[in-house]
């Protein structure tokens, strides 16, 4: 039998604060050797967690940002004929040699490298409904064949491959059946402690008292458009430390929205709060059982 060490080769790294499901999930995905479908709300850490697997796990990265024009071929390979013709008209170039205009894209250099990589596969829904299924045969055989040469590009080792979704559009059965999946939850408080810590170390904990008793009340602002995110957090925090904003200030109020809501209809929102007699909440105990601390 196997030591767990064997399994659990990433445990998150320094920069980067795991769920336990979530390291049983990278796991899990690295010894079946199937693409680990990643979905949750904006700011999560989705694509950040491609990195920091490929950090703990010492391997090297590729990344695919898909877009809604993203086609399957273009991650295998592109054959650059506006090039060859341009070296044809001006004799610049071999243009004998097919070779010199086929460029690989990040599926076809990480399946080329003599080394393992992670391969990030970036809000995969983004694409058409077609993109997913387009891709499942490289991602199963890991090899694809350039038609203009007849070469055959094969994989010496099989990449992790990270894929992200916002879930703006559903994904196609096949492609679930072949990935293993996790949803990565909002961070509850004191998991949110340990990401702030990192970014943000010797934090005073009254401060990120307050600080999070606000972020996480306004969540709860079912007025809200677009919730604050971890990153927003994150971003908020540095502002009230180099403003030299103080506890008993932040308890008051919440100050550099900017920070925090990134559309007039949430700040307007906030601020008719406060213009009806409204108050912000001081302590865990005004946001409800569900936080008491």
């Amino acid at each position: 039998m196997s030591d767990r060490s064997d399994f659990y080769r990433f445990v998150g790294t320094k920069g980067y604060i795991v769920s336990r499901p979530l390291v049983e999930a990278v796991n899990c995905a690295v010894a079946l050797q199937r693409p680990l479908l990643i979905k949750g709300e904006p700011g999560t850490g989705k694509t950040l967690l491609a990195h920091h697997v490929a950090e703990g796990l010492g391997l090297p990265m590729e990344s695919w940002h898909i877009k809604s024009t993203s086609k399957a071929a273009e991650g295998l390979y592109v054959y650059d004929t506006l090039q060859r013709l341009n070296d044809a008209r001006f004799g610049e170039g071999d243009v004998q040699d097919i070779r010199g205009y086929i460029k690989l894209g990040p599926l076809g250099r990480v399946f080329a490298a003599e080394q393992r990589h992670v391969l990030l596969i970036d809000e995969v829904d983004k694409a058409d409904l077609e993109f997913p299924n387009d891709i499942l045969r490289e991602l199963d055989e890991m090899r694809f064949t350039i038609m203009e040469t007849g070469d055959e590009v094969v994989a010496r080792e099989r990449p992790v491959v990270i894929i992200t979704s916002n879930n703006e559009k559903e994904l196609p059965d096949a492609f679930l059946r072949r990935c293993v999946f996790h949803f990565i939850d909002f961070p509850e408080p004191p998991l949110m402690r340990q990401i702030v810590d990192v970014h943000h170390p010797n934090l005073d904990s009254t401060l990120l008292d307050q600080a999070l008793i606000k972020f996480y009340w306004l969540r709860g602002q079912n007025e809200l458009r677009k919730k604050p995110s971890t990153s927003e957090l994150i971003d908020w925090i540095a502002t009230l430390l180099r403003s030299g904003i103080s506890q008993e200030q932040l308890e008051a109020h919440i100050p550099f929205l900017g920070s925090l809501l990134k559309n007039e209809q949430d700040t307007a929102a906030l601020q008719g709060h406060e213009q009806q007699g409204g108050t912000v909440p001081k302590s865990w105990s005004d946001l409800g059982p569900r936080y008491n601390q």
